[in-house]
């Protein structure tokens, strides 16, 4: 069976991200911000999607594609009858007057290896999600694109005329070509390009040294870690699940959604992964953004939000292709308004650091107390409540124990910050829940087949119930425990070591692939229990489901091995990363042996 895989490299720099394919075509492309229309988007319709891409006349030979080492700098060397070439393609990112530099800018060196091979050069930018076609004309070094919400510009070095013409250009010297948003290049070309080469490929090198992590699997977690950073908004903080929408879960599934946006579900998982690494200043940012949305949701708080913190982010279906003509092609996300009640939970859990992590120096107490209160009284209030749960079922509410898991961990953390500054109020409220919340959980556990349901009354079991070896709920010596995990074992995991969410059917039917992630939560879960062995073997067939250069997709074919689901994915890599930290601390491997 074919193996189907995302043959694209992600580049970014916390304003913008672009996925590229092994044939140098710019597939994939949002400009201002993650979750506005495409400039490129190929990947979603060949027809509507334009195109950047810097082909052989006769056709590819070969394509190899890889970052340069510790970066997010992506480099295509492309084969052909006439020799060879490499592309070197960059999102700026470096440290300019105190500050970031990290522009709507893409930088794309083009040089010859060996011949003397023919491209075409084709820019073809488009608006609108492909429903609106730039006009364009020629200046003395660069062609500007009129009538998007700000003009682009692409500066080059190569003949306006040829790529105008859509004429082969023979390759015989180092080109540059950089396409600008709004503020165009005013500054020598090429000069210019290999400054910001340099100062990026600095700026990444900079930030790998910095993180803290031991030897066990160190590359893999630079990589992941990398794309990690690139999926946050620098601006307010917000990281996004994923760059991409309506890749589909599997084909013909129509399980395709827009993942561009921030998920309060995923906190825990993403402050859990910035602070193993030890990556401080990511890890403050997302906290501000999170603590933004705590302090303007009066009522209750949504599952997602959008990068810059708006609640409604209305789905709409486009008329495109979709991906390997797999429709529908949605933008925004439904999701927003279903009620998921463990995010309060996590709120709190993201919180606690601001009061126990001495790197934090300013803040204000009485306000903050007053925020713990409130998200805790929200636990209280809506502890009888049944929700859609983790996996957002549009059609289904049930008192799942993983919402109860988040209400006795938020609880917990509300209670401790709560003990710390002499609070009677919060711990008296925090301790209720936690029993309550203990309650609800051992309301879902069926003593007959020994494990802990999805919900109370069914006999579904689901992967995130993994989360209550992870989070400490069950004791990792017990036999009790032990006996949980084989269950969902015995139920979700396939013979290849992956796992399914659930294999029950839901509003779209059964699902037919497993979730990455959730087979990264197994790998912490044996790591728990003490079965390093299988861990470690899990954990290392787990990194053969990544494309050709590390990168992770959402969902995993079981029998194929082929990816699906939007890709990168954030929280794949996230259960990659505090997968392999967990195994690591049970190792205690000094850092450097």
């Amino acid at each position: 069976m074919t193996r189907h895989t995302y043959d694209y490299g992600l580049i970014g720099n916390c304003s913008y991200q672009a996925h590229i394919h092994k044939n140098s075509n710019i597939e994939w492309m949002c400009w201002p911000r993650f979750d506005s229309s495409f400039i490129f988007g190929s990947m979603l319709d060949k027809e509507k999607g334009g195109e950047f891409s810097i082909k052989p006349a006769g056709g590819i030979k070969k394509s190899d594609q890889f970052y340069l080492e510790n970066t997010n700098i992506l480099c295509t060397e492309i084969t052909c009858d006439e020799g060879r070439y490499r592309i070197t393609d960059l999102a700026p990112r470096f440290h300019q007057y105190d500050r970031y530099f990290k522009p709507l800018m893409l930088v794309r060196k083009i040089e010859p290896m060996e011949g003397s091979p023919r491209v075409k050069v084709c820019c073809h930018p488009v608006g609108d999600y492909g429903r609106l076609t730039p006009s364009r004309y020629e200046a003395s070094n660069h062609i500007e694109f009129l009538g998007l919400e700000k003009d682009l510009r692409l500066t080059t070095n190569f003949s306006l005329s040829y790529i105008v013409s859509d004429q082969p250009i023979v390759l015989n010297e180092t080109k540059y070509m950089v396409l600008t948003y709004g503020a165009p290049l005013e500054a020598p070309l090429q000069s210019t390009c290999e400054d910001f080469l340099t100062k990026t490929k600095r700026y990444w090198r900079g930030w790998v040294k910095n993180m803290s992590v031991s030897t066990f699997h160190q590359a893999e977690i630079n990589r992941s870690a990398l794309a990690l950073k690139i999926h946050q908004y620098e601006d307010t903080g917000a990281i996004i699940a994923a760059g991409s929408t309506s890749l589909p879960e599997s084909p013909g599934s129509t399980r395709n959604w827009d993942y561009r946006f921030c998920w309060i579900r995923d906190t825990y998982y993403t402050l859990t992964a910035f602070n193993n690494i030890g990556h401080f200043e990511e890890l403050e940012k997302y906290f501000n953004y999170i603590v933004n949305i705590s302090v303007k949701s009066k009522d209750r708080y949504q599952p997602l939000y959008s990068i810059t913190g708006e609640g409604e982010l209305t789905e709409h279906t486009l008329e495109l292709d979709g991906y390997q003509n797999n429709q529908p092609v949605r933008i925004g996300n439904q999701a927003y308004t279903h009620i998921q009640n463990d995010v309060y939970g996590q709120i709190l859990l993201a919180l606690l650091p601001l009061f126990v992590d001495r790197r934090f120096i300013n803040r204000e107490r009485s306000d903050s107390l007053n925020l713990i209160y409130s998200v805790l009284k929200k636990i209280d209030d809506l502890m009888e409540e049944p929700d859609a749960g983790l996996w957002e079922f549009r059609t289904l509410s049930q008192y799942h124990s993983y919402t109860y898991l988040f209400h006795w961990a938020g609880s917990s953390a509300a209670g401790k910050i709560g003990r710390m500054f002499n609070d009677e109020k919060i711990v008296k409220l925090a301790d209720r829940l936690i029993r309550a919340a203990s309650e609800k959980i051992e309301a879902c556990y069926d003593p007959k087949r020994k494990v802990y349901t999805q919900a109370i009354g069914t006999p579904n079991l689901d992967a995130s119930d993994l989360q209550l070896i992870m989070m400490n709920y069950l004791d990792h010596n017990s036999q009790k425990t032990r006996d949980h995990l084989t269950a969902l074992e015995q139920d979700l995991k396939s013979a290849e070591g992956l796992f399914y969410r659930y294999r029950h059917k839901d509003d779209f039917g059964a699902p037919e692939t497993t979730f990455l992630i959730c087979a990264f939560w197994y790998v912490e879960a044996l790591t728990c229990v003490g079965r390093m062995d299988e861990a470690i073997e899990t954990f290392e067939n787990l990194l053969r489901f990544g494309n050709h250069l590390g990168l992770l997709s959402e969902d995993v074919d079981a029998k194929s091995g082929s990816m699906w689901g939007n890709f990168p994915q954030a929280y794949s890599h996230v259960g990659l990363v505090n997968a392999a930290y967990r195994i690591s601390r049970k190792l205690d491997r000094p850092n450097f042996l």
